[in-house]
């Protein structure tokens, strides 16, 4: 009995993954070698081919989700002023309390699978996946409890009670929404995290395609009205859940990862929550902060001006912001897979290579938003007023989203290394402590306007960037290299123990 408790711990002590300090040492070696020559210039072109690869695919989904969205939007415009207003409430409420939440526990995996991928621990990817797919089920039951109540909860801030009633309709007809939207979340770093990109590229585009139709026939065919495009995004995104679980379940890319459902997954769920929870409050409390600023611009002199260009550049900058946040998903894959696999100057390369990227196309995105800032204006009013002051906003829009850019990528390294927590923390002091109380100061009390609130957001990120700069730089990245061992270790060992 004793010998075969013996072998039994022995078999523990020597997983897939090599735990043997020894083996790693050896590696961490010859990677300090190999820096001490200096990174050589093939391995920087391979970097970078890697990472565009990954971002491309991953830029497109993100832009073919976000269309869903607005071309529920722009039919429920045909039906009137006020189905328009109550559906755009409807659908900032959504993402304020319902959308930033799932995404943000689902980049809890980036962590999980990203390193568990590069460790070679293929089955602990399906593992972790169904054991975020059940916690953010249950999540969104008391979710589905506060969108089931939207009209009342806007009336009782203060909102039209009109608009709060379309609103309130259309959000009880977007319930099944929240929950497909957290499996797809799960589904997406699942398979992200595994460098399989083209088939979440694929699935999106032709859901998008389709919910072109589907909207059509759900709100003029089915006289639905506004109801009827809620219900379209349901569809549509419950597709898309369909579509990509089929080619997980029947994919060869996916053999290894996933081996069917297992009780495992019910397992080692406070050690999920404790990474989703930060990695959450990380996302929403960036998220929430601009929504803060489109509620701070309507109590400005001429409301009706400053909320509509305010709009017009929020608008603006979250279709920009597509671009570096498809870089941040690459450079999180690629520092949790290299960290996973215990290498840690290649992970360090990866972060200073997707840096650099993103510099570039924050200073290109920066030079043609500044070369349109005349005539951009125009896409969304004919008022002179309007068209004015967008041109004057639009170069401090520009500064913005090459400082978002940088936070960006560099939130994305932090997903991948595991700083959830500290991520958190930064953002609540970045927005909420600097650039909230900021644009307030610069809108209300230097009278600045609009611009003001801007501001006060460009301050939020230099602060935001200036900190996890400085954690990046002086990051341990053999260290982190041993946690990422580590990590995927004890997921290991604990399910082992437990089976």
């Amino acid at each position: 009995m004793e010998r075969e408790h013996q072998n039994q711990s022995s078999s523990l002590q020597s997983p897939l993954i090599q735990h043997s300090h020894s083996g790693q040492d050896a590696l961490v070696v010859n990677e300090k070698q190999s820096s001490s020559r200096g990174t050589e210039r093939s391995e920087v072109v391979e970097e970078v081919k890697k990472q565009l690869w990954l971002a491309g695919p991953l830029i497109s989904v993100t832009l073919l989700n976000y269309c869903l969205t607005v071309i529920s939007v722009m039919f429920v415009g045909h039906l009137g002023e006020l189905s328009l207003s109550g559906a755009s409430m409807a659908t900032s409420f959504a993402s304020v309390t319902g959308f930033s939440l799932m995404m943000g526990m689902a980049s809890a995996l980036d962590t999980f699978c990203g390193q568990a991928y590069g460790a070679k621990q293929y089955r602990m990817l399906g593992i972790h996946m169904q054991r975020a797919m059940l916690i953010l089920m249950i999540v969104c039951i008391p979710l589905a409890i506060i969108w089931a109540n939207t009209g009342s909860i806007l009336i009782f801030l203060g909102q039209d009670h009109e608009i709060a009633a379309v609103a309130g309709s259309y959000a009880r007809f977007m319930l099944p929404t929240l929950f497909a939207y957290g499996l797809l979340q799960c589904l997406n770093r699942f398979l992200q995290t595994q460098n399989i990109v083209f088939p979440m590229m694929c699935s999106s585009g032709i859901t998008t395609l389709l919910h072109v139709l589907i909207c059509w026939l759900m709100v003029f065919k089915s006289e639905l009205g506004h109801k009827g495009a809620a219900l379209a995004n349901s569809v549509s995104l419950w597709l898309n859940v369909i579509i990509l679980s089929l080619y997980v379940k029947f994919s060869p890319s996916c053999a290894k990862s996933w081996t069917g459902f297992s009780k495992e997954s019910l397992h080692n769920i406070p050690i999920f929550v404790r990474l989703a929870i930060p990695s959450a409050v990380m996302v929403c409390l960036e998220m929430w902060s601009f929504e803060l600023m489109v509620l701070l611009s309507g109590l400005l002199p001429n409301p009706k001006l400053e909320t509509s260009v305010l709009s017009i550049c929020l608008n603006t900058a979250g279709a920009v912001w597509m671009v570096p946040f498809g870089l941040s998903g690459a450079g999180s894959i690629r520092v949790s897979n290299e960290l996973g696999a215990g290498h840690p100057w290649t992970a360090r390369l990866a972060v200073r290579v997707v840096v650099v990227i993103a510099i570039i196309e924050g200073i290109l995105v920066g030079m043609v938003m500044i070369l349109v800032r005349n005539i951009w204006g125009y896409a969304y009013s004919n008022e002179e007023e309007v068209v004015k002051y967008v041109a004057i906003m639009f170069p401090i829009l520009a500064a913005s989203n090459f400082l978002d850019g940088l936070q960006c990528v560099l939130s994305g390294t932090a997903r991948g290394c595991g700083w959830q927590k500290i991520g958190a923390f930064v953002n609540l002091g970045s927005y909420y402590l600097v650039g909230i109380p900021l644009a307030v100061v610069f809108a209300f009390v230097l009278h600045i306007g609009g611009k003001g609130l801007w501001l006060g957001i460009i301050c939020a990120l230099i602060v935001q960037v200036c900190s996890l700069m400085i954690i990046t730089i002086r990051t341990d990245w053999e260290q982190e290299a041993k946690k990422a061992t580590d990590r995927v270790y004890n997921s290991v060992t604990s399910e082992s123990l437990i089976s």
